[in-house]
Parts: structure tokens; sequence; C-alpha cells
């Protein structure tokens, strides 16, 4: 028997071995060409979005599924060179839960950050820079780390770990990822720019729309709430407040919040020597969350973290804070927000300076209309009614009829009223402008007619003389105290259809008088009340009597020296 007749399956054995190869090479071929194919596809999916926040996590999603990853991350850089944000991937919400915080960027993710190159490691453990992990983060074995650049500046690192079925990440899985990255920064350069063209017309509509608000009449509170609106959404922030100084200038109060909490930050207070927030209302420069130590925000307790001042106004003329805030764990404010929202808030400064300028511009017309007025009243109208009355005066001695004699004197004596009448209004028209707050003609006027819905009738009211330009505020608030006690008591005590109210400066003298067509004194009424009025009138050195006329009812007397 010949050697070939005893080997006859040699050559069919080589035959299937070469076969089994070429069937590898043809999946390895396959493998690749779906590999590439699912890098494309990410590469369409990782591009398709511009919401900054939902790229970044279809970046760290894709690359995980690129490289049958267990767990994935993407970290994004701040200027600290830290972590500023963390995207975990593959974790679940009991394993979240027992992670006692993010990673910071320290041991072998801050290699990463300080040598930015792809790194692959077959055991963390075993690398000299493993430490870091915060207590509660699962065991993780095998390591891919490839950095995520935009355009010359890194934006973050993407971290894979544990590769399922328990190999470890290879050159290809490398390659792949690199390139994932690589369209990844072009997605993220994308994202950033629409963002910034949305809040740069955002920015522009709200400073119109803020501008035109303040310069056409609306409320300044209306407003203020508005453009604390409108930068909340500028920013993408989550809580937004308008700080104003007291008249001291040492406190400023929460006045206007819009967002998270709001409800619960606005009337905070903080003085301005000693917070971070009276800083920037007292320098007029912005500060943002590096710049703030944590003890310094109350917003922490809240959950609240990164947090952006901005004065509204510059130099001298600082009219407020705005103050934005995120929740934690958000990227924090970026310099362009920052650029951005203090162009805003300058803008919104100026808008509150001008609206405020017109508003004192209309209130020195309407003065000036109020002293033109005033003028016409006493140089024409009272003396052209002076004059009738003279008139009628020495037209009464010729008349011999008692009723119609009667008649004149009457007339005389409604034009004296009236004169009187007049001249009180004109003393009210010049001191109009001397009070910030309500004048006390308005505030005796709201206190008589407050009485009426008690009484049921409106009492008659005669106010005479400068009382908002001579009364002192101290022996003003007694006037007011009396003459509220006095109508309570008519309230209480008189049972009357008819009382009339006189306030008159004469001289050095003011006097109250209120009248009434009631019951009277009771003979074993309490007196309380009016001992309080009495010493009232005693201690600022007047006097105070309480009669019972003839014709009945009450007759009060007020009187002490101004």
């Amino acid at each position: 028997m010949t050697q070939g007749e005893r080997n006859p399956l040699m050559p069919n054995m080589r035959l299937d071995e070469l076969l089994a190869e070429l069937q590898v090479r043809l999946n390895a071929v396959l493998a690749t060409r779906d590999r590439v194919h699912a890098l494309l596809e990410a590469v369409v999916l990782v591009g398709s979005d511009l919401d900054l926040e939902t790229v970044l996590g279809r970046i760290v999603e894709t690359a995980t599924k690129l490289v049958d990853a267990s767990y994935g991350a993407l970290g994004v850089i701040g200027q600290e060179r830290t972590l500023i944000q963390f995207i975990p991937v593959g974790l679940t919400e009991e394993e979240i839960a027992k992670i006692e915080h993010w990673p910071h960027g320290l041991g072998l993710l801050g290699l990463l950050i300080k040598d930015a190159r792809p790194l692959r490691l077959g055991r963390i453990a075993d690398h000299p820079e493993s430490y870091g992990f915060p207590p509660g983060h699962p065991p993780m074995g095998t390591f891919l780390g490839v950095p995520l650049r935009v355009r010359d500046e890194v934006f973050g690192n993407l971290y894979l770990t544990e590769k399922r079925g328990g190999g470890e990440f290879d050159e290809e899985d490398e390659a792949i990822v690199i390139a994932l990255a690589t369209a990844a920064g072009v997605a993220i350069e994308n994202a950033r720019l629409f963002e910034e063209s949305r809040r740069r017309e955002t920015w522009l509509h709200a400073s119109s729309e803020v501008t035109t608000s303040l310069l056409s009449g609306a409320d300044r509170s209306e407003v203020l709430t508005m453009m604390a609106g409108r930068a909340r959404q500028m920013a993408d922030a989550d809580l937004a407040k308008v700080l104003l100084p007291d008249r001291s200038g040492e406190w400023l109060t929460v006045e206007f919040a819009e967002g998270e909490h709001a409800d619960d930050v606005s009337g905070l207070v903080f003085q301005v020597g000693a917070t971070a927030v009276g800083q920037v209302f007292s320098r007029g420069e912005a500060m943002s969350e590096r710049d703030l130590p944590a003890a310094d925000s109350p917003l922490r307790e809240l959950g609240f973290g990164p947090e952006l001042l901005l004065p509204l106004g510059a130099g001298h003329s600082v009219r407020g804070v705005l103050a934005l805030a995120k929740r934690s764990g958000r990227l924090p404010f970026s310099l362009a927000d920052m650029r951005m929202l203090e162009s805003f808030a300058g803008q919104a400064a100026i808008a509150l300076e001008l609206a405020d300028t017109r508003k004192d511009a209309e209130r020195l017309g309407l003065l000036e209309d109020r002293d033109r007025i005033a003028k016409d009243l006493h140089d024409v109208v009272i003396q052209r009614l002076f004059a009738i009355a003279m008139t009628l005066m020495s037209t009464v001695r010729l008349v011999e009829h008692p009723e119609a004699s009667g008649r004149l004197q009457h007339a005389i004596d409604e034009l004296d009223e009236t004169i009187r009448q007049i001249r009180s209004t004109i003393f009210a028209l010049q001191g109009a402008h001397q009070a910030s707050g309500p004048s006390l003609r308005a505030q005796v006027v709201e206190l008589v007619e407050g009485a009426r819905g008690h009484l049921g009738f409106m009492p008659g009211l005669r106010m005479e003389g400068q009382l908002d330009n001579r009364v002192p505020e101290a022996i003003a608030e007694h006037l007011l105290a009396v003459l509220r006690e006095a109508l309570s008591n008519v309230v209480r005590h008189a049972r009357a259809s008819k009382s009339e109210v006189s306030v008159e400066v004469a001289g050095e003298i003011l006097t109250l008088i209120v009248r009434d067509d009631g019951v009277g004194l009771s003979a074993d009424g309490r007196r309380s009340g009016l001992r309080n009025l009495e010493e009232r009138a005693t201690g600022l050195g007047g006097s105070f009597e309480i009669t019972t006329p003839d014709t009945g009812g009450t007759t009060l007397r007020w009187q002490v020296p101004i």
C-alpha cells in the first residue's frame, strides 16, 4: 500500500483549517463592519439634538453600547480642573443611593484631567493613581478613559469600565471611543453655539420687553418680577431673585423671587457689610460660585448649588442685586452666561433709572401745575370772592326788609366759609410735595371716611390752615390718635345721626373739634379714654374739654401749641 493510499484525509484536513480561518476572518470583517455601522449611527444620534445636557447623556450611553461596557460616565471639567458635573450610566437607583458623593476628579480620574490622553487598564486597582473613589461606589476592574475635546479645549472625559464577558478593552475599543469622542466634540460645540444664539435672542427680547415696560409706565414691581423671570430663562437657572436696599442702604431684602422655592426665599434680609450679596451691591462687581463660600448662602440647605450674583447698575449707581441659582449637580454658570447677564442687568438698571427720571419729571410737572393752580386761586378767585363779599356787606345796610337782610348776611357767611376752604386747599396744594408718605390732611380724611361705615352716615369735615406744612410729625401722630378715639366714642356711645369734624391751624395753635347730635355724656360713664386724650393735650402744653351744649349732643375740643 502506498503512502498516499494510507493518508487519504490529509488534504481535506488542511482545507478545513483554511476554511475555518477564512470564516474567522470573515466574521471579524463582519464584526468590524457592524461596529463601523454602529459608530456611524452613534455619530448621527449624538449630533441629532441641540440641547447640551441631552447631547452629553447620549454620548455616554452610546459609548457604553459601542464597547459593551457595563458602566460609563462623562465628567465635565471646570475652570479649577476638577469635575463639575458627572453623568453616570449603568448604575441602578439603589447603587446611586449608596454613593456618598460623585467623584471630584481625584486619583485616576484626575490623571486623565492632568494628562488628556487615552488610558486603558486591565485592572484599575493595579494603577498607582487608583484612589479617590467615593464611599459606596461599586467595585470596578477594567477601565478605558478618553478625553472629550471641543476645538482645542478639553471639555471633559469619557470613563468606561467593566467590559461585559470578563475581557479587557482592546485597541479597537479605544479607537472606536476616540472616533466617537471626536464626533461628540463637534456635537457639543454645535449645542453650545445653538444655546448661545438662543440665549442671545432671549436676551434681546427680554431687554426690549423690560425697557419698554418701564418707559411705558408699567408698575415697577411688575417689571422687576418680569426681569427676574427673563433672567432665569436666559441662564437656564432654577431660581432668580431681585434684592433691593432699604432706605438706610445697610440691608438688602429679597423683594421678588421666581422659580423653585421662591416663597421660601422671599423676604430674606442680608446685611450689606457682612455678606457676599452685600459686597456685590457695594462694589458693583459680579460674583459666581467660585467666589462664594458655601456657608455664606442659605440656598445650600434648599438643594441649590451653582450661584451667580449680579449688580443692577455700576459704580455708585447700583440699585440692587440680581441673584440666580441652579440645583445642586447641574452645570455651573459659564463665563458667557455671566457676560450676557451682566449686560442684561446693566441695561435693566439703565431702564430703571430712566423710568425714575421720567416719574420725577412727571412729578415735577404735577407740582408746577399745583403751584400754578394755587396762585390762580389765591390771586384771582379768592380776591374776586372777597370783593363780592365786601359788596354784599355794604349792601346789607341798605336793605330794610329783615328777611332779605338775613339772606344777604347768610350769603356773606357762606362766602367767608368758601374763602377759608379755598385757602385750606391752597395750603394742601403747596405742601403736598413735602411729605414722602401720606399727608396729614390725607390721613385725617381717611379716618373720617373710615368711620362712615360704622356710623351709617358721612361725618362733615372742615380743615383750615397749613396742616401739612406747620404741624410737626410728633404732634400729628397725637392728633390722629385723638381723632381716632373721638370718632370711636361717637360710634360706640353717641347714637348720633350727625357729626362734624374740624381741624384748624390758626397762628401757633392746632385745634381739633368733634361735634355730634347724640345723647350726650353719661354721668356714670367710663372716662379712661377721655383721660387719655386729656393727658395727650397737657403733655404737649395744650388743653382738652368735652361739653354737652344746650342743644344736645357732645362737643370735644382738643387744642395744642405747635
